[in-house]
C-alpha cells in the first residue's frame, strides 16, 4: 500500500501487459477491456491520474499494475472487472469495477503489508486513451481569450490537438497587455493555453517545436533595477533609488532594440534582438498544487532561458492526461539570468508543432538547437540547479548511448559549457549545454 500512494503522489502509474502470442492478441483485440485507460481517481478529494494497459484473453486479465504483475477476470455479460496486483513485499492492490458504455468505474484497494488491518479504499473513473491520430498532421490557428496564470492541470484546455499538428496563436506580455496595447489580464506572466494533446499520458515525454517566435508590436518594457540574488551589501544601497519601468524600441527592420528614452550614458546604446519565451511548461496534477506561472521546476515554466527561441525543440516531461501545454511570457530580448527581474517583456506570434515519445520521461526540461543539446536544471539555489543540471545531463548521457559513468565524466569533463539562465524568481537557473558535433562519433545505445 505504501508504494501505492507513493506512487499516486508522483501522479502515474505505469502499467505494462505481458506479450502474448499472435493468435491469443487477435482473439483478445475485439474485448472492450483490452487497451490503455486514463484513469482518475479520488484521492480523499483530490483527483489524480493513473495508467493502465489491459489485455484480455476471453475473460482473464493479465498486465501489471504500478509495476507489479496482476490476474483477475472480465465477465462480458455483466462487465465487471476484477484484478490484483501483488508487490515484491507482500502488499497488495485489488481493483473491483464495472465496465459500461465504454467508461470503467470502481475503487481500488490497498493493503500495505506492515499494516494489514488498516486498508485504503479509493474511487476511480477511467477511459480509453485515444490513439494518436494517423491522419494527415493538422495547422490550428488559435485566437487565445482567456489566459491563465497556473500550470494547472485542472484549467479548460483551449484546443485539442494531436501528435504532428501545428499550432499558431499569440501571447500577451508578462503585465498582460496583447501586441495593440491592450491589457487583457492580470500581469504575472499570463500564458496561452492549456493545449490538450492526444494521447499524453503521465510517464510520457511532450517534444515542442518552436517553428515560429516572432515579435508583433515595436515596443517592450524592462526595469532599471538589479535582483537581490546579484548584489552585495554596497550595490543595493547604490540601487535603492531603482525599480522604475523603463519602455524599449523594437526596431524589426534593423534588428535591434534602443531605450525609448535613453539616458546621456546609454544614449548609443543597442542591443540585437533575439525574441524567446520565458515560458514553456507541461501542467502539474493537482496533487502537487498548481505553481503560479511566474514560478519553474521538472515541468519547465518560468525558465527564462534566453536559448527558448524559434527552431529549438523543448523536451517536457507529461505528468498529467493531455500533458496540457502552457506558452507566454514572451522577450524581445534577455541576457544571461534575467538581471533585471524582467527581460525585454512584449507579446509574440508563436507558431509550434508537438510530438509525443511515449513511455520514456526526460530527467528535467531538455532542449535541443541544430547545434547544441542542453540540460536546464532548476532549483532553490544556483548550487542545486548546477547539481540538477549535471546528474539529468549525465543521466541522458547514459542512456542515448550507453556510456559507463566513468565514460560520461570523462565527456562532460571535456565538454560541458555552462550558463546560469535565471536568478529573477525562486528558483535559479543553471544549463549545461553539450556542442552535438562532440557527439557524432558516439554510437547511440540500442
Amino acid at each position: 500500500m505504501r508504494r501505492f500512494l507513493l506512487s499516486l503522489f508522483a501522479c502515474f502509474l505505469v502499467v505494462a501487459t505481458s506479450v502474448r502470442s499472435q493468435q491469443t492478441t487477435a482473439a483478445s483485440s475485439a474485448s472492450p477491456l483490452t487497451g490503455h485507460w486514463s484513469l482518475t481517481t479520488d484521492f480523499w478529494g483530490t483527483p489524480l491520474y493513473l495508467r493502465l494497459e489491459l489485455q484480455d484473453d476471453s475473460g482473464k486479465l493479465t498486465g501489471k499494475f504500478d509495476g507489479d504483475k496482476l490476474e483477475g477476470t472480465f465477465t462480458a455479460g455483466t462487465g465487471a472487472v476484477h484484478f490484483l496486483a501483488k508487490q515484491d513485499d507482500g502488499s497488495t492492490n485489488e481493483c473491483t469495477a464495472t465496465l459500461k458504455d465504454g467508461v470503467l468505474t470502481g475503487q481500488i484497494v490497498g493493503t500495505d503489508a506492515d499494516n494489514p488491518q488498516h486498508p485504503e479504499t479509493h474511487a476511480f473513473t477511467g477511459r480509453r486513451v485515444s490513439a494518436a491520430r494517423s491522419a494527415s498532421p493538422q495547422r490550428h490557428d488559435f485566437v487565445p481569450t482567456k489566459f491563465y496564470r497556473q500550470f494547472s492541470a485542472l484549467n479548460e484546455p483551449v484546443l485539442h490537438v494531436s501528435p504532428g499538428d501545428t499550432v499558431h496563436t499569440t501571447t500577451v506580455d508578462a503585465g498582460g497587455t496583447d501586441a495593440s496595447g491592450v491589457r487583457r489580464v492580470l500581469g504575472g506572466n499570463p500564458e496561452t493555453g492549456p493545449f490538450y494533446i492526444e494521447g499524453a499520458q503521465p510517464g510520457d515525454t511532450l517534444a515542442v517545436h518552436l517553428d515560429k517566435v516572432r515579435l508583433n508590436r515595436d515596443w517592450a518594457i524592462s526595469d532599471d533595477d538589479l535582483v537581490p540574488r546579484a548584489v552585495d551589501t554596497e550595490w543595493s544601497v547604490k540601487m535603492k533609488d531603482a525599480g522604475k519601468s523603463v519602455k524599449w524600441h523594437l526596431d524589426m527592420a534593423r534588428g535591434v532594440a534602443t531605450l525609448d528614452k535613453p539616458s546621456a550614458g546609454l544614449k548609443n546604446y543597442s542591443v540585437p534582438l533575439r525574441p524567446m519565451l520565458g515560458c514553456v511548461a507541461t501542467a502539474q496534477p493537482p496533487a502537487a498544487a498548481a505553481p503560479g506561472s511566474g514560478d519553474s521546476g521538472g515541468f519547465g515554466g518560468n525558465m527564462d532561458f534566453n536559448d527558448v527561441v524559434e527552431g529549438t525543440t523543448i523536451y517536457l516531461p507529461v505528468r498529467a492526461p493531455g500533458a496540457m501545454l502552457y506558452v507566454g511570457d514572451g522577450h524581445a530580448a534577455q541576457g544571461d539570468g534575467e538581471l533585471n527581474g524582467n527581460a525585454l517583456e512584449t507579446s509574440m506570434d508563436v507558431e509550434f508543432t508537438v510530438e509525443l515519445i511515449s513511455g520514456k520521461r526526460m530527467p528535467a526540461p531538455f532542449l535541443e538547437s541544430p547545434t547544441q543539446y542542453t540540460m536546464v536544471g532548476l532549483a532553490g539555489s544556483i548550487d542545486d540547479a548546477f547539481r540538477e543540471a549535471t546528474v539529468g545531463m549525465a543521466s541522458w548521457l547514459s542512456d542515448k548511448y550507453g556510456l559507463t559513468p566513468t565514460e560520461v565524466a570523462e565527456l562532460l569533463g571535456t565538454a560541458a559549457e555552462y550558463h546560469v539562465n535565471e536568478v529573477a524568481d525562486r528558483n535559479a537557473g543553471v544549463v549545461l549545454k553539450i556542442n552535438k558535433k562532440l557527439l557524432a562519433n558516439l554510437t547511440p545505445a540500442k
